[in-house]
């Protein structure tokens, strides 16, 4: 056993947060601890870490082990730089390097100690320290810092940048880095996804599922915890309740669990209702005998007793508040809402993307994707006018009213109150405020708290609250589940599912692109690919694009020996008439493209769905087609 939790209570203030805690852990168990915002999934890693102490209950975790907790932005000096941080892990491993090398330099030295003694001395000392380095892998320092540097997409070219100068998500990042490149016995991860691009999410998940410690996860990425544990430990009301499986596993679970205890509960009300019905009619008769008969009064008394001693059941919650929130746009904007014309930027000498051309159409909901610094947030700036177009043009539809819910973790006015933001942004009056307020989870005296006080879930339900006030046809958002619990995250995808207008959403919530995304828009490398469908037809794609790669690898000319014969196991050639059908079939495609964003055939519905069609003709038959290529290549 590596954690284990006993009737754990904690308090803040006068707050009770968690109330009875009881839960264990084994060693090399990948488990996922779960719960709405505030509902002490925090407070509870703090006192694994040992930061807090328990007001009541036993923590015992396995004797020596080692925990470590992700920090939200970790502490370093103003001349620390990024590589500094990373180092960090490695400081004994590094101080045992430099100490050898001292005493490589001394006892190179014939004449350094006449004395044989301090000799045989520094040559056992340095023995020792030997084997501790490699022991502790000291000649793969450099080697595992790359390695989940570049996994977690920490670039190399940030390494000599001094660590104050990084952005919060950038900060914690590298915080992830350091807390993997420590290798703890129990890792202790709150919501580490967050911040990280599509490729560094899906090599954390393989990281940690070949982990060799613990690993304990708030998260509210849904794939994240279908991939990765085999244990739910939900935090509901102060109690821990624990599910042997994955999240899709513990969905099932816990309906089956409520639906029973819901029937066990009316069951029980039933008998209760019953025993008062009995007691009533006793005492009744009791009275009405005459003369007095105390034998009823006593039975009555005793089966009073029984009532008052029975354990009540608490009656189940099988719907709980969650945000209300309904999208909704004053007017309907034109058919083309959203147009790129060869769109470029670049930043000094640096291009961030070039070329970039694409069509936004009424009723669409497109997710942007691409790894983090490809300027996915630029373009987002460029559409909103706040960031200017280096090259090419960016047009807005007619009638186009936009909603913008920027990756902003932190409010910057951190004085005024939840209901004071609220009036300001919304410009309506305090009864009307409070009662709307209400349907984002904003209950009495919660309105006036500090803005600087709300966690990052309630920060953004209060700017989706903002939002909706607006009433735009297009929404334009920018990581919009991050820090949202899972009840919100599903809330807000049905009320985008049902919202008439036009959304635009940067993610890497898998589930949230694959449920809601009519097209992908990947830029990378500097372009933007359009992709019809969602997460599914995205990865498949990038699994085409890599195969076709080794194909092309394999099929690359082999040099002749130096009897002039090709190598025995040398691959077939492909042959060159699909590769021209291919490339044919492509351009076709791209023509097709371009005289679908053409301006003078816009109002043309009639020619727009010709035109449609026959594009969708051809990703058939190039699809067959990379289907013969691929198979006559095997």
């Amino acid at each position: 056993m590596m954690i284990q939790c006993k009737n754990i209570q904690k308090y803040h203030g006068a707050q009770l947060v968690l109330s009875d805690i009881s839960f264990e852990i084994r060693h090399g168990e990948k488990a996922a601890l779960i719960g709405r915002n505030g509902s002490g999934k925090t407070t509870l890693f703090h006192l694994l870490k040992g930061v807090e102490a328990p007001d009541q209950g036993n923590i015992a975790i396995q004797k020596g082990a080692r925990i470590g907790l992700l920090a939200q932005i970790p502490e370093a000096s103003a001349e620390e730089t990024v590589y500094d941080v990373l180092l960090r892990p490695f400081a004994d491993v590094l101080e045992w390097q430099e100490r050898m090398r001292t005493l490589e330099v001394l006892m190179s030295d014939p004449d350094g100690s006449g004395d044989p003694n301090t000799l045989a001395g520094w040559l056992e000392e340095y023995g020792k320290l030997q084997e501790r380095f490699e022991r502790a892998d000291g000649y793969e320092v450099e080697s595992s810092i790359a390695r989940v540097a570049g996994g977690l997409g920490i670039p190399t070219r940030q390494f000599s940048r001094p660590f104050s100068s990084l952005s919060g998500g950038e900060k914690t990042k590298v915080g992830l880095a350091v807390l993997l490149l420590e290798k703890p016995d129990v890792l202790l991860l709150d919501e580490p996804t967050n911040h990280l691009d599509m490729g560094a999410i899906q090599w954390l998940e393989q990281f940690l599922a070949e982990y060799g410690g613990t690993v304990l996860a708030i998260s509210h990425d849904r794939y994240f915890l279908d991939r990765l544990v085999t244990k739910v430990i939900e935090i509901e009301d102060g109690e821990a309740f624990i599910y042997h499986t994955n999240y899709s596993g513990y969905q099932k679970e816990k309906e089956e669990r409520l639906l029973l205890q819901f029937a066990h509960y009316q069951e029980q009300q039933k008998k209760i209702k019953q025993m008062q019905e009995s007691i009533k009619q006793l005492i009744q008769w009791g009275n009405e005998a005459n003369p007095p008969n105390a034998g009823f009064h006593r039975r009555a008394a005793s089966m009073q007793k029984a009532l008052d001693r029975m354990v009540k059941l608490k009656r189940p919650v099988l719907e709980r508040k969650k945000m209300d929130l309904q999208l909704q746009q004053d007017d309907r904007s034109g058919k083309q809402v959203l147009f790129f014309d060869q769109v470029g930027k670049t930043f000094g000498e640096r291009s961030l993307f070039n070329g970039v051309n694409g069509l936004l159409r009424y009723g669409e909901t497109v997710m942007l994707l691409g790894p983090n610094g490809c300027g996915k947030s630029t373009l987002l700036q460029m559409i909103l006018g706040s960031e200017e177009v280096t090259e090419g043009s960016i047009v807005l539809g007619s009638r186009v009213s936009i909603g913008y819910l920027a990756q902003q973790e932190h409010p910057e006015n951190t004085r005024q109150t939840v209901l004071q933001f609220y009036r300001d942004q919304a410009a309506i009056e305090e009864g009307e405020a409070r009662g709307k307020l209400a349907r984002f989870l904003f209950y009495g005296p919660d309105v006036f708290k500090s803005v600087s006080s709300l966690s990052g879930g309630e920060w953004t339900r209060l700017r989706f609250a903002v939002l909706i006030e607006l009433r735009p046809n297009l929404l334009i958002l920018d990581e919009p589940t991050n820090h949202l619990d899972i009840d919100s995250r599903e809330v807000l995808e049905e009320a985008l599912e049902e919202f008439p207008g036009t959304i635009l959403s940067v993610s890497h919530d898998r589930y949230f692109i694959n449920r809601l995304a009519d097209n992908i828009w990947s830029l990378e490398q500097g372009k933007l690919q359009v992709i019809p469908g969602g997460f599914d037809e995205y990865q498949s794609r990038l699994i085409q694009e890599k195969l076709l790669e080794g194909k092309e690898a394999k099929t690359e000319p082999v040099p002749a020996s130096s009897t002039g014969k090709q190598h025995a196991s040398s691959p077939k050639a492909v042959p060159v008439s699909w590769e021209k059908d291919i490339q044919e079939t492509e351009q076709q495609l791209l023509v097709l493209n371009e005289q679908m964003l053409d301006s003078s055939i816009a109002c043309d519905a009639n020619q727009l769905a010709e035109l449609y069609d026959k594009s969708e003709r051809l990703k058939e038959k190039l699809q067959q087609l990379y289907k013969c290529w691929m198979d006559a290549a095997e």
